[in-house]
């Protein structure tokens, strides 16, 4: 169970992705971000050490509001291999410092992904601890996903995850209320806009061989 504590980070999460978003390749912006918190969820990690969280972020600095879908990973040491992934350090008042990771390359996320998927894992409130976020729901009737390496690829259309089998994990980076056509699972929820309204979307879909 992940425990949620109300304390500081230095810097924020949000003053992390300013810097980190326009780096991406599914960035739809032309400069720099405002952001605001619009939702999300959390897994848990059974071993306890990871931190793992699902994070809408909406950017208003353009002429549309745009709601970016984050995975995101915290590591109380670096993940060794992983300094591509590198979202940036953080000073957590509680557990000191934390390396927060872009989740699609984190094994942990990947792995307790695929368990949600199986309807094996539990998705759970993303500021509460110990509550489970029954918003989010999950679609998938194949049989057993595999687990090991994922060859990760981004795009303009968001992040690719291919998994050992033929399996791949399409992560949507931009939030919008449309259902993708042809795949053979979902993990949806819904998230806030900037007038209030709240808009439930696919974050992660899959499609196998």
């Amino acid at each position: 169970m992940a425990i949620i504590h109300n304390t500081t980070l230095k810097p924020t999460k949000l003053e992390l992705l300013t810097t980190w978003l326009p780096t991406r390749p599914w960035y739809a912006g032309s400069g720099t971000p405002e952001l605001a918190k619009a939702g999300g969820f959390r897994l848990d990690d059974p071993e306890g050490e990871v931190g793992i969280e699902f994070m809408v972020a909406v950017d208003t600095s353009g002429p549309e509001p745009v709601a970016y879908h984050v995975p995101l990973t915290y590591r109380a040491a670096p993940l060794p291999g992983a300094d591509h992934a590198l979202v940036g350090t953080m000073e957590h008042g509680v557990l000191g410092p934390r390396w927060a990771y872009d989740g699609s390359h984190d094994p942990v996320l990947r792995t307790e992904l695929l368990a949600l998927f199986e309807g094996r894992a539990q998705a759970m409130a993303q500021s509460i601890s110990d509550t489970p976020d029954h918003e989010v729901t999950h679609a998938y009737t194949g049989p057993g996903l595999p687990t090991g390496p994922a060859e990760v690829t981004e795009d303009r259309d968001g992040t690719e995850l291919a998994l050992p089998d033929g399996t791949s994990l399409r992560v949507h980076r931009i939030l919008t209320p449309t259902t993708p056509e042809g795949v053979t699972g979902q993990v949806s929820t819904a998230w806030n806009t900037p007038d209030g309204t709240r808009v439930r979307s696919v974050f992660v879909s899959l499609r196998t061989p």
